[in-house]
């Protein structure tokens, strides 16, 4: 399997600004090639890479002020491997954060999916969120979280994972937020999905079924949105005035939302 990914953004940088970036596949893809360019004023800009404990790879600099131009584009092929299961990931991700209030819905939880285990929950997680949320551009807001997105009962993909993340969590299922490039996602831009751990691996879970997840392409990975942000920045202000993401795949599969997959 092909994929083809990339990003553009136009940015205006008010004054001196630390920047971080998360737009580069994970390490454990497949890459046949890849580029990344910063140019401020079209003066090329240096950043340092940093990798985290799952594979996502962070851009950093500090720039400004000027006209930010930010290119990247890779190819990936193949399947990256299982993602490895560490003990630390395990208690981390039990555990409440800022975008996932599973203790506040630990009540929902328990009284939904009362009974259900393994993989049998994790299907009955993600038909209910899936029933239960309309998908609506623009419908929420940077701060909301899953008790919130539950209670106005739609949102964006984000919403969605947030959702699937808390609920899971309070019936004790580690759980953790992913920023994908996703192949077949119309609008296309940033997705962002749900992996759970089951039965010693940790599955994909999509509550949009806006896109299908096997040409899926990791790129972050952590507690919620707040680990996963595409763009950071500190000291100075700015306006992100162009956004574009493309995600392609030679051949785009069908997907059942049913069946259990690992994101590869």
């Amino acid at each position: 399997m092909q994929r083809t990914v990339s990003t553009h953004m136009e940015i205006d940088i008010a004054g001196l600004s630390e920047l971080v970036f998360s737009m580069a596949v994970a390490t454990e893809s497949q890459l046949v090639s890849e580029s990344i360019s910063f140019l401020l004023d079209g003066v090329p800009q240096q950043a340092t890479e940093l990798v985290d404990r799952h594979g996502s790879r962070l851009h950093k600099f500090a720039a400004g002020p000027g006209h930010l131009s930010v290119d990247y584009r890779a190819e990936v092929t193949g399947h990256a491997p299982a993602p490895a299961v560490d003990e630390l990931d395990l208690i981390s991700y039990l555990r409440p954060s800022r975008y996932c209030e599973s203790d506040s819905l630990l009540p929902t939880a328990r009284s939904e999916f009362r009974g259900l285990l393994g993989h049998e929950l994790l299907t009955a997680v993600t038909l209910w969120v899936w029933e239960r949320l309309a998908y609506v551009p623009g419908s929420s807001l940077v701060t909301d979280g899953a008790a919130r997105t539950l209670m106005a009962r739609r949102g964006v993909c984000r919403d969605y994972a947030h959702l699937v993340i808390a609920l899971l969590r309070a019936l004790d299922v580690p759980a953790r937020m992913v920023s994908v490039y996703a192949p077949g996602l119309s609008p296309m831009d940033f997705h962002a999905v749900a992996e759970a751990y089951v039965d010693g691996q940790w599955w994909i879970v999509d509550a949009t079924r806006l896109a299908p997840r096997q040409s899926m392409v990791r790129i972050a990975t952590g507690r919620d949105a707040a680990d996963i942000a595409f763009l950071t920045n500190h000291w100075a202000d700015l306006t992100l005035s162009t956004l574009e993401v493309l995600a392609i795949v030679d051949d785009l599969p069908a997907d059942d939302s049913e069946q259990l997959l690992q994101l590869g």
